[in-house]
């Protein structure tokens, strides 16, 4: 009797060693997940970067990290269920709040890519993402409409228009139509720092605002852009000229992680002494403010 328990009580305890082991290795079904990426900016206290995988058109987190001053990322290796990452066929990176009321990706999905064995090239040209800045060109010209009444009143180096100067002014931008999560932003770098002409979607209508245009016509003209007459930031000084200063287009997120520049600036050229009638034409700037990098998986 006490024999035979005894056997009882092994083969129990074979079982459960069995099972404990089973549970052990299904633990362990993980693989890891690599994150190699250049040009990501410091997000700031309220927000997060995120990785995404999408397993049979469903996201699946890989996990959130920071990124400081420097570029470097506070992580950038993720253990990943071995059968999410083997079947995944694309990885995004989105820009979340934290914290995040939602367990869903946020809009501003950044940069993405396909899975082409083990690795996953990721730009802004993919899928979800902002979008092909490749082309990206347009042109701007430097005129006060918002203090005329009468016509020219000779001060056109103290704002700036984003398009082609006429009667009305007409857009001149090669860039694509943003998704949702993200929008268009003008700025001048002034004395103290750069200075929001506006957000924008669509590019022959006016921006979000006019803060510091003129008051004798203040809608100004049906493309965005900015005077700079009244309400300066703090540093900046009246009368305020365009000329010899840095104007730049920004992709910004929505929402936004901060009042500064954005790190994506398809377009900048420093204005020279021409005004309207003429135009100026803005630089390419995508290959040096564009984050670049891969994903790679075990």
């Amino acid at each position: 009797m006490n024999k035979n328990f005894s056997y009882l009580i092994l083969g129990l305890l074979s079982i459960v060693g069995c099972s404990n082991d089973d549970d052990s290795n299904a633990e362990l079904q993980t693989k890891t997940l690599t994150i190699n990426l250049q040009g990501l900016e410091d997000l700031g206290n309220d927000f997060k970067y995120e990785g995404w995988v999408m397993v049979d058109g469903t996201p699946i987190s890989t996990g959130t990290f920071d990124v400081d001053a420097n570029g470097d990322l506070s992580q950038n290796e993720f253990e990943i269920d071995s059968n999410d990452l083997d079947a995944a066929t694309a990885f995004i990176l989105t820009i979340e709040p934290d914290p995040d009321p939602s367990p869903d990706p946020a809009d501003s999905k950044y940069i993405a890519g396909a899975f082409t064995g083990t690795t996953a090239l990721v730009d802004t040209n993919f899928g979800p993402a902002p979008g092909d800045f490749t082309n990206a060109s347009g042109s701007f010209f430097l005129r006060t409409p918002t203090d005329e009444t009468m016509g020219n009143n000779g001060n056109d180096e103290s704002g700036v228009w984003f398009g082609l100067p006429g009667m009305p002014p007409t857009a001149d931008f090669t860039l694509p139509v943003l998704p949702d999560g993200w929008i268009y932003e003008g700025w001048v770098v002034g004395d103290a720092g750069p200075i929001s002409t506006g957000t924008f979607t669509d590019f022959d209508t006016r921006d979000s605002g006019n803060p510091f245009s003129g008051t004798q016509n203040n809608a100004g003209p049906p493309v965005p852009g900015e005077d700079f007459f009244n309400n300066l930031p703090m540093g900046e000084s009246l009368p305020f000229s365009v000329i010899g200063r840095n104007v730049v287009i920004t992709v910004e997120p929505v929402p936004d992680n901060s009042p500064a520049p954005f790190t994506l600036k398809p377009l900048a050229a420093i204005a020279n002494s021409m005004t309207a009638p003429n135009a100026q034409n803005f630089n390419n700037n995508v290959a040096a403010t564009f984050p670049t990098g891969s994903v790679v998986r075990e």
